[in-house]
């Protein structure tokens, strides 16, 4: 299995090794399940932009109010 090694300051270090003993967890799973959250949280993200910018064109049609005047169709400003 392929692995990493990782530099950290002694303060850093310290801070992960504090992280880590808060979660339970032991120092390599809390690095391990780190990075498989940020992973899980960016491809997140990327769902949850892609659904709202298929929805954009339905709720600024719902709610013509709602949409910025910079991004207005007919260029007019809501009073």
């Amino acid at each position: 299995m392929p692995s990493l090694n990782v530099t950290f300051t002694e303060e850093e270090l310290e801070g992960v090794r504090a992280a880590a003993a808060a979660d339970g967890k032991s120092l390599k799973q809390y690095l391990h399940d780190l990075g498989v959250r940020e992973m899980q949280r960016r491809q997140f993200v990327a769902g949850a932009t892609a659904w709202a910018d298929r929805l954009r064109g339905e709720f600024d049609d719902a709610f013509p109010d709602e949409v910025p005047p910079a991004e207005r169709r007919d260029g007019s400003a809501a009073a």
